[in-house]
């Protein structure tokens, strides 16, 4: 078995991370809008057709709540976001659909190792201060054998077009919290995930992640 040496967390971008989702919290839902429309909502129903009846199921960023409607009757889901602004917007689905909601900490988990059949997470990782970390954690409560399924939008493979996200990665953390030049194939694999699926949605921008614990291939 690899060794990792475990990253750090940073107690004070972690904090502001929180205060900007609490901030945008309300407006959050308007703001995606538009390419929720156009393409997020096809990802997600995708993406979650996946999950079987009975598996319980731990959803990193649970945020205003939009993966909820696409999950399959007879999945236990148990949801988590580091702001209570944002899951605060998801009350009303929660309650209607019996998900277990919980202000936490990606890179923190609060759950027993070995604790879900599947962990899933959309464009969530993109503004974890530390998603290596993150990562790990997932890894961590994952039972052997089971899978972390991904939306996120990450680097472009283009030069010129990964300069001008490098460029304005810095002003859209400022207000937003949100990194627009994560490599997230490399931290997946940095934390020890095998690629089970790594596919193009949009470009080389937007992309599906399919992943299982190195420990799962023994």
């Amino acid at each position: 078995m690899k060794t990792h040496t475990t990253p750090l967390v940073s107690e004070r971008e972690t904090q502001s991370t929180r205060a900007k989702y609490n901030r945008n919290a309300r407006f959050y839902d308007l703001m995606e809008w538009p390419i929720e429309v156009i393409w997020y909502r096809k990802w997600r129903k995708e993406l979650f057709a996946r999950l079987q009846p009975g598996q319980r199921v731990l959803e990193i960023g649970v945020g205003t709540g939009k993966n909820l409607p696409f999950y399959p009757p007879g999945v236990r889901v148990v949801g988590i976001d580091l702001s209570e602004g944002m899951f605060s917007r998801a009350l009303a689905q929660v309650r209607k659909r019996g998900v277990l909601l919980a202000q936490a900490d990606a890179q923190r988990l609060p759950f027993r190792n070995q604790s879900f059949d599947v962990v899933v997470a959309t464009f969530v990782f993109c503004s974890v201060p530390n998603p290596v970390l993150g990562f790990r954690e997932a890894a961590r409560v994952l039972k052997p054998n089971g899978r972390f399924l991904l939306l996120e939008h990450v680097l472009p493979q283009q030069p010129w077009l990964a300069r001008l996200f490098d460029r304005l990665d810095p002003l859209l953390v400022k207000f937003t919290g949100v990194h627009i030049n994560r490599k997230t194939a490399a931290n997946l694999q940095r934390a020890g995930w095998k690629l089970m699926e790594d596919q193009n949605l949009l470009g080389t921008v937007y992309r599906r992640f399919v992943a299982e614990p190195e420990t799962n291939q023994a």
